[in-house]
């Protein structure tokens, strides 16, 4: 069986991590797997939307460290330093760079690896059975995959620090509190709610929604003036789309809009 899933439905692309045995422990296969869904999703233009989630109870245990405590998988080598390091496909860079909005669909435990992962997202719906657990400082190590990037941006330095130093988890409740899930649905409920709203993001104007995604991103870096002057050039060739014709037609005519991606 596979260790990672693609499958589309519609204007939707659900990648599924695909280890459930293992409560989806990362093996070297699926971080290359992984890459290419996201790669393959974002440049198929049937896709609008990237759901994340994972096989069985929960999303994703971190990277396997039965494996590498067994002398094989990730980082079971200390000796293995490569010459360079060029990451830019490995999956936290790929999924940060994506211009198709992701959706975690937080099904369960997101620990380590799978922390990072799940807040690497756009969105984030979480089950009620969902916890994230970054207990890196546990394991002698860091948030490796973007963590130390992205927790100070959603929750503050203070708040980040907390979570990082203490490597405690937090259940599902407390991460909607804090903001790292933007909603948390009872289990039963959870995969109809991942559905509708990505149904709602796809049912937009595709090349808007990925033009949003950019200017947003590389806004986190950019001066204000800087994203405004940005953000007027990437608006002049939307100006010319079929998109926007029909948008403006479907408002004035009171109508629900239907969008081509073009």
């Amino acid at each position: 069986m596979s260790e990672l899933l693609y499958a589309k439905d519609g204007a939707i692309a659900t990648i599924t991590l695909n280890r459930p045995d293992r409560l989806n422990a990362i093996s070297p296969a699926m971080l290359d797997a992984l890459s290419q869904a996201l790669v393959d999703a974002d440049g198929d233009r049937a896709v609008r939307v990237i759901v994340l989630t994972g096989a069985g109870k929960g999303f994703c245990s971190g990277l396997d460290l039965k494996d590498l405590m067994a002398g094989k998988g990730i980082g079971s080598d200390p000796n293995a330093m490569p010459a360079r390091f060029d990451l830019r496909s490995a999956p936290p860079i790929v999924l940060h760079t994506v211009d198709k909005p992701t959706i975690c669909a937080l099904n369960g435990a997101a620990a380590g690896y799978g922390m990072d992962l799940a807040l690497g997202c756009d969105i984030r719906i979480a089950s009620d059975r969902a916890k994230l657990a970054g207990g890196f400082a546990k394991r002698g190590v860091l948030p490796e995959s973007g963590g130390t990037w992205l927790l100070p941006r959603l929750v503050g330095w203070a708040k980040a620090c907390e979570i990082a130093f203490t490597g405690r988890t937090i259940p599902a409740p407390e991460c909607l509190e804090l903001g790292l899930v933007n909603k948390v649905v009872p289990h039963e409920l959870f995969e109809k709610e991942v559905r509708a709203l990505a149904t709602e993001i796809a049912d937009n104007a595709p090349l808007a929604v990925q033009a949003i995604k950019r200017m947003m991103r590389l806004g986190l870096e950019d001066s204000f003036e800087s994203n405004v002057h940005q953000v007027y050039l990437q608006l002049l060739p939307l100006f010319r789309t079929k998109d926007f014709q029909e948008g403006v037609k479907a408002f004035l005519e009171g109508r629900k809009p239907a969008f081509e991606g073009r």
